[in-house]
């Protein structure tokens, strides 16, 4: 398990229940016996792959765990279908179910990044008895709505998501594609980057207007070039996670999809302090919903969590899942 070669984790590709195949990395420790090790189901994020995770992988699975990595919907050696209502959270959870039921595992701990951190969250409420305990990065929780909230509102009141208006609309998908050796260095890029991404009509400037862009990219060449090979397979999956809002919201309402998080499930969630996403009013709003919270916050950490506080994350969740083993046992 080398991060710097893809091709030394174990990939395995399977068809689900659910009729979705998934492209996933299993990596199982020394001896592996399901009633002794747990299994970690790591959900990446925009725009990322089980790639993500490359530094985690190796260090959890010595120290005891089963470590699964998928391509989330859209991505990499996953299915990609076009419709933007197949990336509903909910499919997105019964996708994980299906992909814990083909690789033998009853209940998991689940960990996300970024959307992954949003769908692990809504894994918790619509599948709370396949949970050992959940960590969430980077994107805070947030309770299932009572009312739906178009993007141009929530860009309105939160302008640091303006750029999700521009995923929303038609013409980004191609636009991204075209522009991937722009787009990709530009998102892996330090917290202390001088471009405005966030703000709306910022981010197709940059990459419509810009010849020529100078970022400061925390991935390595090869590292960027990996992405670049995966997300040249087709960016309209990634960005339908955008589009789904109001999917969310109807499948939530109809069935009264509870606000509060399983009162005995463990939580952790850990944001960089220099991360925008993780607002310190949307992190004291999420601990109203979650009996166990305990958070970490990174300091002068931005986004990119993985990789830009690469043995901070590494180290700090394997100690905190084995302290539980005293506690609830995992």
């Amino acid at each position: 398990m080398d991060p710097n070669i893809p091709k030394s984790f174990n990939h395995r590709t399977e068809k689900l229940s659910t009729g979705r195949t998934y492209h996933f990395v299993d990596q199982l420790p020394e001896g592996y016996d399901p009633k002794r090790h747990p299994t970690l189901l790591c959900v990446h994020g925009f725009p990322d792959l089980w790639y993500g995770w490359r530094y985690q992988i190796g260090p959890w699975v010595r120290r005891g765990c089963r470590v699964i990595a998928p391509d989330m919907l859209g991505y990499g050696g996953t299915s990609k279908p076009v419709d933007a209502e197949q990336y509903s959270t909910k499919k997105l959870c019964a996708d994980l179910a299906a992909l814990l039921d083909i690789v033998g595992v009853r209940k998991a701990v689940l960990i996300g990044h970024d959307w992954g951190s949003h769908t692990v969250g809504r894994f918790a409420l619509w599948y709370p008895d396949r949970l050992l305990a959940l960590v969430m990065m980077s994107i805070p929780y947030t309770p299932p709505s009572r009312q739906y909230i178009p993007v141009e509102e929530v860009a309105r009141r939160a302008p640091n998501l303006g750029y999700q208006v521009y995923f929303d609309s038609p013409n980004s998908n191609l636009e991204l594609l075209a522009h991937l050796k722009k787009f990709i260095p530009l998102t892996f890029s330090p917290p202390d980057s001088k471009h405005d991404y966030f703000t709306i009509g910022s981010l197709e400037k940059l990459l419509l207007k810009t010849k020529e862009l100078k970022t400061t990219s925390f991935l390595s060449d090869q590292e960027l070039n990996y992405y670049y090979t995966e997300l040249q397979k087709g960016m309209f999956g990634p960005i339908n996670y955008y589009r789904t809002a109001k999917f969310r919201h109807d499948e939530e309402l109809a069935v009264g999809l509870p606000a509060a998080l399983r009162p005995n499930l463990p939580f952790l969630f850990m944001w960089g302090t220099k991360d925008s996403t993780a607002t310190p009013f949307v992190i004291a709003k999420s601990r109203k919903f979650i009996p166990k919270y305990q958070d970490i916050a990174l300091e002068g950490r931005g986004h990119w969590l993985m990789v830009e506080a690469k043995d901070e994350v590494t180290q700090t969740v394997i100690n905190w899942l084995e302290s539980l083993t005293s506690k609830p046992k995992l």
